[in-house]
């Protein structure tokens, strides 16, 4: 197997991981309001929610009083900056206080996850009667009814709880928040509304506020995600306006993405009832980019009128999900038809890269170049082999192309004498694939790694403002383009001349840096210094094939194959 072939199987399979969206990019949307009722139990009527500009955490009281959405009481952490409306117990604002908005316009506010005029966390109660009781259009009095909460680090659980009485009936939600972590609890209890038990409906959400440069990229990671045996990710690209799709669970989780973001609704302590199921309604989109799609999650309800779960709100990281187990941390799925290679070969490669930037100290651009680097070191001893066998072949080519003429009309006696040959001549055929095959799944995973993982987003590295994105000014692509061609043109030194490996030598450089130039800046940062690192290799390997097959003044080759192990 030569290495123009493994080159083009390479591009093969990069090409049908990533021209897709490349080709057909979604437009972008012209409508952006939530989709229209599809029936009274489902859907809530978006009219009465007025628009509102997105939060700006400088520009908030503790509490802002509204004639429309009630009174705000925000919730304070390290982590979080989270505001609750009187009117109905909702979330209406989400911000991350570690996290930068990218957004047009968001010039140094934070990540705010809630679209504007939304809202998490809408509760409907389906009654054993068959009525329905909307939580939105009760007003609640907040406990403490006071300048906000604020949970420092190293405290305890700080609760905010909200009492509501409307037509003799009684509806308590209490939350509780652990500073150090993204994750907070609910409680309810409901007195009043009659006997049997009810059903609960959690509208999660229709979306969440983009906070990328790229909105359009943004919205292609878009989704529902849930885990039942296993987790299933359902795009809102694939949710035609007004198609409702019903996810059958129990669930032990279900959650709403953005490439970088995660609002989910967790039932994952012991004992308490899981979700039953959940409602996903696409919204208006132009195109292909969907950036809205109602989710509702329903939940039993005894008829002791309690209930509880847990509520995610956070970034896709790892390091947060995995504390809280139950695959929390695949709530992230990619790699489409590649996903069971690519996602373990990602986790390995994500796991090194996060290990020697928090063990060396090091910027991630560096880490990136150190850890190309060290792949090429660890794969020394099998490109050695692989060369030294691509050597070999070379020196017995032309006592295999007498062969081939001599046994033509003979196949079987052709392949035994072959056979003999590699044998006799210590000569693998396939021993050059393997060391060119290992690369390859880690530079993919690392084009998913760089199009999914929080940890590269907005870290910039020289010139680079952000490893996650393309180079504005194509400098290092254009560079890893150079460094295959130079890796490729000493890689031909003392080869015998042929038209279709000297047009691949052109060719392949050219191709890879049309390719690679709106791919992730750090992945072409990793591939051209492994490439660069590669070069002093396969020079050593270049003069020694001259020095074992020199060519002749009448253009020859003159060749002797070797007996035994090829020694450098």
């Amino acid at each position: 197997m030569d290495k123009r072939n493994l080159l083009i199987a390479f591009v093969l399979m990069m090409i049908v991981a990533v021209a897709p969206s490349l080709i057909w990019p979604p437009k972008r949307p012209a409508d952006r309001r939530t989709a229209g009722s599809a029936d009274s139990v489902a859907v809530r009527d978006s009219a009465q929610q007025p628009e509102r500009p997105a939060a700006q955490p400088s520009a908030h009281p503790p509490i802002r009083p509204s004639a429309d959405t009630g009174r705000v009481v925000f919730v304070t952490s390290p982590l979080y900056r989270l505001g609750f409306s009187t009117r109905g117990g909702r979330l209406v604002s989400a911000e991350l206080a570690q996290y930068q908005s990218f957004a047009p316009g968001d010039s140094g506010k934070l990540v705010e996850l809630v679209p504007p005029g939304d809202a998490f966390l809408r509760h409907r109660l389906v009654l054993a009667s068959g009525d329905t009781v909307s939580l939105d259009d009760w007003d609640f009095t907040p406990s403490p009814d006071g300048p906000g909460i604020v949970a420092s680090a190293g405290q305890g659980a700080k609760p905010l709880r909200f009492d509501a009485e409307h037509a003799g009936s009684h509806v308590t939600l209490e939350y509780r928040f652990v500073p150090e972590e993204y994750r907070f609890d609910v409680h309810g209890s409901v007195t009043g509304l009659g006997s049997g038990g009810a059903v609960l409906l959690i509208e999660l959400a229709d979306g969440l506020r983009s906070a990328e440069k790229d909105s359009l990229d943004d919205y292609r990671h878009y989704g529902v995600v849930t885990k039942a045996s296993k987790t299933e990710r359902t795009d809102f690209s694939r949710l035609k306006p007004g198609e409702r799709v019903l996810l059958n669970g129990p669930f032990e989780w279900v959650g709403v993405k953005s490439k970088y973001f995660f609002v989910a609704a967790l039932a994952l302590e012991e004992g308490q009832p899981t979700f039953g199921g959940a409602i996903a309604i696409g919204g208006p989109r132009n195109g292909k980019a969907a950036t809205r799609a109602q989710v509702l999650i329903t939940m039993p309800v005894p008829s002791a009128g309690t209930f509880r779960y847990q509520v995610f709100t956070g970034p896709l990281d790892s390091k947060h999900l995995n504390r809280l187990g139950h695959d929390l941390d695949d709530a992230n799925p990619y790699g489409g038809i590649f996903r069971p290679i690519i996602q373990p070969v990602s986790q390995i490669v994500l796991t090194v890269l996060l290990w020697m930037h928090e063990r060396l100290h090091l910027e991630y651009g560096w880490v990136l170049i150190l850890f190309g680097i060290v792949v090429r070191i660890l794969l020394w001893p099998l490109n050695q082999k692989a060369m030294e066998s691509g050597i070999r072949m070379q020196a017995v080519a032309p006592l295999l192309k007498e062969t081939q003429d001599k046994y033509k009309n003979d196949p079987e006696r052709l392949q035994r004498e072959m056979l003999r040959i590699y044998k006799e001549h210590k000569v693998n055929p396939f021993g050059g694939c393997l060391p060119m095959l290992l690369p390859m799944p880690v530079l993919l995973a690392l084009f998913f790694v760089f199009a999914n993982t929080i940890a590269f987003r907005g870290v910039p590295f020289l010139w680079l403002p952000d490893l996650s994105r393309p180079d504005p000014l194509k400098i290092i692509p254009i560079l890893m383009g150079l460094s295959m061609f130079g890796l490729s043109k000493v890689g031909q030194i003392g080869v015998p001349p042929n038209p279709q490996t000297k047009m691949m030598v052109y060719f392949m450089p050219v191709f890879m840096t049309v390719l690679f130039l709106n791919f992730a800046s750090g992945l072409n940062l990793y591939y051209a210094a492994q490439n660069i690192f590669s070069i002093p290799q396969q020079y050593m390997i270049a003069k020694r094939r001259l020095r074992e097959a020199p060519v002749t003044g009448g253009g020859t080759r003159v060749v002797t194959p070797p007996k035994t192990p090829l020694k450098t």
